[in-house]
């Protein structure tokens, strides 16, 4: 990227100087031979240069503006983190109406007015990868509640380029800086893509002149138990590799799944994770996906010979391996979930395993997401699973959590539901629609998803009947819970109708017990913990029992649903008090985003198999 900037003498006497501190300095920020800055108004006319375009940057933030600032990996969208109004306009601009935009703030002692941590998340903040830090807001923290509304928690960054920091400084307070896109679509990262598609969002662009070379998303980190859980692995972290116990045989291309994709390409004993590539269903992120994959294997001069894809027919994911022509490897989605997490913690199992999620193709052609596995890289079996309920709708039970709630207060009460139930009221136009629909099977595929288990209960709580975003039901019933409750309710852990067959965990049994103290007038903050807890105690149940019949002292917990921090602490403290080893995620997402690295690692265990 540096490469069009021909030196001048005093740079170029430097660069050739081996005394020199800067001898092979690539990125040079010399006023007369480096990168320019510029300030563009929204129609690319420019409005000020170099200096000038700096200070009136910092007025129109101040001012109330929304600004598109070129990055690092993208350009990003910002405005004055305490203006109500700026983030409202943001908001409607860039067609995101309640996902928490991320706040960047020039320092530590900046940060620490917005949040409180301790020294893992000093740590996160400061280190090397600057990535988004989800941390507990301060009461009366500068920022608008517009910024995480309905959240108790804030994403924080520290500047991590020249340019942040000296245009924090001219601004004097933090700023939003959330990615420059429309929605669900790629980050913008050529300035030509940036003015096509950000002119009708930004009043103007703080840009420069030297190009971005691969378009890469911010990470995020939660620190957790003295360390961080990654929850998005890119900027920053990417594309360290991440080293492999067996290596592998040929090289491996994971394609991941279709939500928060990523894919890895592995080779010898390291696997390249790529960054976060995003949502396949749009096309921009489909055509960054095979982008990258090209990318990554001139990068590591690394052509696969085995690709790996999840079993569900329709991810585009998969088609795209499909259509490799080379030798596949279908991994279970599940499966890759406590592959991925064996891999993270340099493990081959066996192991029990808990992936708790939305949505994974399963082998007997049903929707599975709350699964309780015997696993290894190379194998799995399906030792208990959430009942199953109805999806009324499909699709559009993930969209309206209440779908949810209906089908399971129906699978419960047969018709002879509580009373005055608020979920009920609010939906009475459709309600009896959707339970018809539940009762036929029309529409209304099975699930043993721990994530629409969660929606149910978000519904029935009043906590959000329709979302805007992939798990923000759930999100928000975290934030809901009373940390001072110590209440759980119990759910039926049954044998299945087969000798050989999974348990099965009731959890309809919690979602009855939740709409018996609704109708008490229990308070919701009370219910959301004794939901939290009683999920957590079926966990540690199940998994006593597992170990019963297999002897296995190991769990790996994996999936979406254990970026929950409430919910992976309670799990966490139960097990290690019966005396299990518990491993979780840190050096690569527990959600979509690990997927593609489980699947490397399964493909690879059954190539050495094959080959032995």
């Amino acid at each position: 990227t540096m490469a069009g900037f021909a030196m001048c003498a005093a740079c170029d006497a430097e660069y050739r100087d081996p005394a020199n501190r800067r001898f092979h300095a690539q990125p040079v920020c010399c006023p007369a031979c480096g990168p320019r800055l510029r300030l563009l108004d929204a129609d690319a006319s420019e409005v000020a240069g170099e200096q000038p375009a700096l200070r009136q940057a910092a007025r129109d933030l101040q001012a109330g503006r929304v600004l598109a600032v070129k990055g690092l990996g993208g350009y990003h969208l910002a405005v004055d983190a305490a203006s109500e109004e700026a983030v409202a306009t943001l908001r409607a601009r860039k067609h995101r109406e309640d996902k928490p935009f991320a706040v960047m703030a020039a320092d530590l002692a900046q940060a620490a007015t917005l949040c409180s941590f301790d020294e893992a998340g000093e740590q996160a903040l400061i280190s090397g990868p600057r990535p988004i830090v989800l941390l507990a807001r301060r009461p009366g923290a500068p920022v608008a509640s517009a910024v995480a509304p309905g959240n108790r928690h804030l994403g924080v960054m520290l500047a991590y380029t020249p340019l942040h920091h000296l245009l924090l400084a001219q601004v004097g307070r933090p700023i939003v800086l959330t990615s420059g896109n429309i929605c669900d679509e790629p980050i913008a990262y050529t300035d030509d893509d940036a003015l096509a598609r950000l002119g009708a969002i930004a009043d103007g662009f703080l840009t420069h002149d030297r190009a971005i070379h691969i378009r890469t998303d911010d990470s995020v980190v939660r620190p957790l138990r003295g360390r961080i859980t990654l929850l998005r692995r890119s900027r920053g972290y990417v594309p360290q590799p991440l080293g492999v116990r067996e290596p592998f045989q040929r090289p491996v291309l994971a394609c991941g799944a279709e939500l928060k994709n990523t894919f890895c390409l592995g080779s010898g004993d390291r696997a390249f994770l790529s960054h976060h590539i995003g949502d396949l269903e749009n096309y921009q992120t489909l055509a960054s996906f095979t982008d990258g994959i090209e990318h990554f294997c001139r990068l590591f001069d690394a052509r696969p010979q085995l690709i790996a894809h999840d079993l569900h027919p329709e991810y585009l994911s998969t088609s795209y391996a499909l259509e490799t022509g080379m030798d596949l490897a279908g991994v279970q989605h599940h499966h890759a979930h406590i592959a991925s997490c064996l891999a993270d913690n340099g493990a081959d199992g066996p192991v029990i395993g808990v992936a708790f999620d939305g949505t994974g193709y399963g082998t007997d052609g049903t929707i599975w997401g709350g699964e309780f596995l015997i696993a290894d890289l190379g194998s799995f079996t399906r030792a208990a699973h959430l009942a199953q309920v109805p999806m009324p709708g499909g699709a559009a039970a993930i969209r309206s959590p209440w779908r949810m709630a209906a089908a399971y207060l129906d699978g419960v009460y047969q018709g002879e539901r509580p009373d005055g139930l608020g979920v009920v009221r609010r939906n009475a136009r459709l309600w009896e629609q959707v339970i018809a629909m539940a009762r036929r099977g029309v529409n209304a595929p099975l699930t043993s998803s721990a994530g629409r288990l969660f929606d149910a209960v978000a519904a029935l709580l009043g906590v959000r009947d329709v979302i805007n975003y992939e798990g923000q039901a759930a999100i928000e019933l975290e934030q809901w819970a009373d940390p001072a409750e110590p209440g759980a309710y119990s759910t039926r852990i049954e044998p299945a109708g087969t000798a050989d067959g999974p348990l099965v965990v009731r959890g309809g049994d919690l979602v009855q017990a939740v709409a018996q103290d609704m109708a008490a007038g229990v308070a919701p903050g009370v219910v959301a913990t004794r939901f939290h807890r009683g999920v957590a105690r079926a966990i540690a149940s199940v998994c006593g029992l597992l170990r019963e019949q297999s002897g296995l002292g190991t769990v790996a917990l994996s999936g979406g649903v254990f970026q929950n921090v409430l919910l992976l602490e309670m799990v966490s403290d139960l097990l290690e008090d019966a005396g299990f080893t518990v491993l979780t995620h840190h050096r690569v997402p527990p959600n979509d985003g690990g997927i593609s690295l489980g699947q490397a690692v399964v493909a690879a265990a059954r190539d050495r198999a094959t080959t032995c």
